[in-house]
């Protein structure tokens, strides 16, 4: 349903372990710096990047807003979030584990990365 994200960072080299650390457990590639500085994630069509922000002001997360990263399995989502927390990401709201919701039975993780946006990792549950 989208083509990309875009979050901001005020340590891009602290972005860059935190994000390789955490889509490599969910099977994505190292991050690369694309023509204009920003560290670009890609996979399945989809793009992730983090960018120092256009407007020169600190970098700060959105209140209320959430990135959810859809993943193969409940053990992945186990594996991003535990390479999150130890890449300087901090856990966030309940553990990990699976929650009732309209959409059934789902695995979820959340996390804050390095500057404070909120992630969340998602797998159907068995």
């Amino acid at each position: 349903m989208f083509s990309h994200i875009v979050v901001g960072s005020n340590d891009l080299e602290r972005s860059r372990r935190f994000y390789d650390a955490t889509f490599g457990a969910a099977g994505a590639a190292p991050g690369t710096i694309d023509a204009k500085g920003r560290l670009v994630y890609s996979k399945d069509g989809a793009r992730f990047l983090i960018t120092k922000p256009i407007d020169g002001m600190a970098a700060s997360h959105a209140n209320g807003g959430t990135i959810g990263l859809k993943m193969e399995s409940p053990e992945m989502v186990k594996a991003w979030h535990d390479a999150g927390v130890a890449n300087g990401g901090k856990s966030i709201e309940s553990p990990p584990g699976i929650r009732e919701s309209a959409a059934g039975k789902l695995y979820l993780a959340y996390l804050r990365d390095p500057d404070g946006n909120k992630l969340c990792g998602r797998a159907v549950a068995s």
